[in-house]
């Protein structure tokens, strides 16, 4: 079997998103996350960016059966960097780690017409909080760029293809980030 995995830093480390095997916890140094748009897109969504000094929480997971194509599929607004001399993680086995992220110039800051998700943002939230705790949503947020972008409170009717629900203290937990960080809902 491939030993081939790649790093997910958003909406893969909640693992009720996927159904990919062996996922485990991992940290890729001298990147962040950031809120960014494509046109390939309507909604704003996250993206790695090389950081020096910096570093992220993720999850490794397998690339099912070895075949990246159809992983490129899922993740086409996205380009793959070769990030395995760059990650911790305790899975010795794993040799070909790739991230997903949007090319530079590529894409833009989100905006009123591709603006951030509440649904997408409660999803990442969630995985954050089961897999890292509370202390693992506060270096989520501190590791992200792009807070000051306008989000769409698509709750009700969600946008986001992969939402799921949220208990009533994660829901309290994003609308306590929202409000510090003083973000724009529309």
């Amino acid at each position: 079997m491939s030993k081939d995995c790649f790093f997910g830093y958003g909406s893969l480390v909640n693992r009720t998103t996927h159904d990919y095997q062996d996922c485990r916890r991992a940290v890729l140094a001298g990147w962040r996350r950031a809120w960014r748009h494509t046109d390939l897109r309507p909604a704003a969504f996250l993206t790695s960016v090389p950081a020096e000094g910096s570093e992220i929480d993720g999850l490794t997971a397998l690339v099912p059966g070895g075949d990246w194509a159809t992983l490129d599929t899922r993740e086409y607004a996205y380009a793959r960097s070769d990030i395995a001399h760059l990650l911790r993680h305790d899975a010795a086995e794993r040799r070909v780690v790739q991230v997903y992220s949007i090319p530079e110039g590529a894409h833009g800051a989100p905006t009123e017409r591709h603006p951030i998700l509440l649904s997408y943002l409660d999803v990442v939230v969630q995985g954050y909080l089961r897999e890292f705790g509370e202390d693992g949503v506060a270096r989520f947020f501190a590791t992200t760029d792009g807070w000051d972008a306008p989000v769409r409170n698509d709750r009700r009717d969600p946008v986001y293809s992969r939402h799921r629900s949220l208990t009533g203290d994660e829901r309290d937990l994003v609308d306590q980030y929202v409000r510090t960080l003083d973000m724009q809902i529309i």
